[in-house]
C-alpha cells in the first residue's frame, strides 16, 4: 500500500511477552508505520525485542519483576502472564502518562491478554484497539464459552472429544479450551469487547463463516488485514538466536523434499515422545530439519535426548538446529511438508507458502487451528499424541510422498494464492486496511 503521510499521528503498541503476540504486533507496527504513523512500543524487560532491530520506533520498558532469562515451562505461561499482568498495571499506567505529557496519542493497540489496558485507556480518555494474534474462530468460541458451558460441554469428558460442535463447525468438544485456560480468555474477552475496535491476523477468504459470526457477536469494528508477516517479512522478530545454517543445508536438498519440523516458542513434548519423533523421524528415510530448542523436552538441553550416534545414523538426511529462520524456510523450495504444533504464526506462514502440515497440537487454541487444518481446510495430517514411529513414520511418508499429501499440497496451493491476492490493490485485507487507517485517522 501506498506510503501516506499522517501528520505524525502516533500510535501506541503494547504487545503480549510471548514470541507468538510479539511477532504479529511488530509486524502490524512496521505497516502502520510505512503508513505513516509514528510508532511507540512499550513493552515488559521480559522476553523483550532488540529496539535497534526497529530504530525508526521509541520504545519503553516495564519493570517487570521477572527475573532476567527466565524461561518458563509450557504449563506455566498463565502463571507468568498472572505476574506480568500484576506487576506491569502501574508502570504501565505511569509510562503511558509520560508519554501523553509530550506526545499526542492517537490511539492504544493493545493485546488482550493483558488485563488492565481498557481501564487504564479510559482513565487517559484514550482510545483503544485491540490485535487478536489468533484465529477470529477462536474470538467466536470465547465469546460463546459460557453458552457452551451451559450445554454441558464442560467439565470436558474423553467421552465426548469426537462429538462434532454443531454451532461451530469444524470443532469438535474435544477441540474446547479447557476449564483452566478459561480465566484467561474472560480476560481476552472483556478486554475485546470493551475496545474500540478488534484487528485481527487473518484474512476474509480463510475465515469468512468465523469473521461474519464475530461481527454479529460483537457491536465493535472488525478489521481482518492479514496475513500481516506478508506486509513486512523482514521486520519479524525473534527471542532465539536463528540458525542460518538451516537455509545453507535446504540448498542442497531436491525441491518439496525436506519435512520441516518445529513446535514453535513454548511447547513440549515428553522425554518418550521426543524418541519416538526422532525415529520416526529416522526410519521415513526422508530429508528432514529439526528444530530443537532447549526446553522441548521438558528439562532438557538442545540435543541431549538424541538417541546415542543418531546425528551419525541421519548424517546428510537431517538437519537439527536450536532454531530456525523460519519464514526463510518455509518459503525455500526444498520444503514440502511442515510437522507443526499449529500455533496461529506457523499455521498462516504455512498456508502463505503453500505447504501442507502434520499437526501435533499442544495447548492454548492449537487444538483448534489443527482441525481448521485436518477437517476444514483439508491441507494436513492430525498426529496424537503418543504416537509410536513406525506409524509417525507411515505418516511422514503419506504426507510427503503419496497421493493423500500431494491432494493436500493442491489445496494449501489454492489457499496460498488467495492469501497473496486479498492483499493486493482491491483485494479483502487491503480494504480492510484502508479502512483502518481511515479510522485511525478519525480518533
Amino acid at each position: 500500500m501506498e506510503v501516506k503521510k499522517q501528520n505524525e499521528r502516533r500510535l501506541v503498541l503494547f504487545p503480549a511477552a510471548y514470541q507468538g503476540h510479539m511477532t504479529p504486533m511488530m509486524h502490524l507496527a512496521t505497516l502502520l508505520h510505512s503508513n505513516g504513523f509514528s510508532i511507540t512500543i512499550i513493552q515488559a524487560r521480559y522476553n523483550s525485542v532488540n529496539p535497534t532491530t526497529y530504530p525508526h520506533f521509541t520504545f519503553h520498558f516495564l519493570d517487570d519483576g521477572i527475573p532476567e532469562n527466565t524461561v518458563p515451562a509450557p504449563n506455566d505461561y498463565t502463571d507468568i502472564l498472572s505476574v506480568l499482568n500484576t506487576n506491569c498495571l502501574e508502570p504501565f499506567t505511569e509510562c503511558l502518562g509520560e508519554i501523553l505529557k509530550t506526545s499526542c496519542i492517537s490511539c492504544l493497540i493493545a493485546d488482550p491478554m493483558w488485563d488492565f489496558t481498557a481501564s487504564v485507556a479510559d482513565s487517559y480518555k484514550l482510545p483503544r484497539m485491540v490485535l487478536r494474534t489468533g484465529s477470529v474462530s477462536t474470538v467466536v468460541v470465547y465469546e460463546y464459552l459460557q453458552v457452551f458451558k451451559h450445554k454441558g460441554y464442560f467439565p470436558l469428558q474423553e467421552s465426548r472429544s469426537d462429538e462434532p460442535m454443531l454451532e461451530f463447525p469444524p470443532f469438535k468438544v474435544g477441540d474446547l479450551p479447557p476449564e483452566v485456560q478459561h480465566e484467561l480468555i474472560e480476560t481476552i474477552v472483556k478486554e475485546t469487547k470493551n475496545s474500540q475496535g478488534l484487528i485481527c491476523n487473518t484474512f476474509e477468504e480463510l475465515e469468512l463463516y468465523s469473521i461474519a459470526k464475530a461481527r454479529k457477536a460483537l457491536s465493535i469494528p472488525i478489521f481482518p488485514i492479514g496475513p500481516l508477516h506478508k506486509y513486512s517479512p523482514a521486520s519479524a522478530p525473534s527471542i532465539w538466536t536463528q540458525d542460518q545454517t538451516s537455509i545453507s543445508w535446504l540448498n542442497t536438498q531436491a525441491p518439496k523434499s525436506v519435512l520441516y519440523v518445529s513446535f514453535g516458542s513454548l511447547a513440549a513434548i515428553s522425554e518418550d515422545e521426543f524418541q519416538e519423533i526422532a525415529w520416526g523421524l529416522a526410519n521415513s528415510r526422508l530429508p528432514f530439519l529439526w528444530v530443537v530448542r532447549p526446553g522441548l523436552s521438558e528439562g532438557s538441553k538442545a540435543t541431549d535426548l538424541l538417541p546415542e550416534g543418531y546425528l551419525d545414523i541421519v548424517q546428510g538426511r537431517g538437519h537439527i538446529v536450536k532454531w530456525a529462520p523460519q519464514l526463510d524456510v518455509l518459503s525455500h523450495p526444498a520444503v514440502g511438508g511442515f510437522w507443526t504444533h499449529c500455533g496461529w504464526n506457523s499455521t498462516l506462514e504455512s498456508i502463505c507458502e503453500g505447504v501442507p502440515m502434520l499437526c501435533l497440537p499442544c495447548f492454548a487454541d492449537q487444538d483448534m487451528n489443527a482441525r481448521h487444518v485436518t477437517d476444514g481446510w483439508k491441507i494436513g495430517i492430525r498426529m496424537g499424541k503418543g504416537m509410536k514411529r513406525d506409524e509417525i513414520e507411515r505418516v511422514i511418508r503419506k504426507l510427503m510422498a503419496e497421493k493423500e499429501g500431494e491432494e493436500m499440497r493442491s489445496r494449501v496451493t489454492t489457499l496460498k494464492e488467495k492469501a497473496s491476492l486479498c492483499l493486493t490493490k482491491g483485494g479483502s485485507s487491503y480494504k480492510s486496511l484502508e479502512s483502518l487507517i481511515s479510522y485511525l485517522l478519525s480518533f
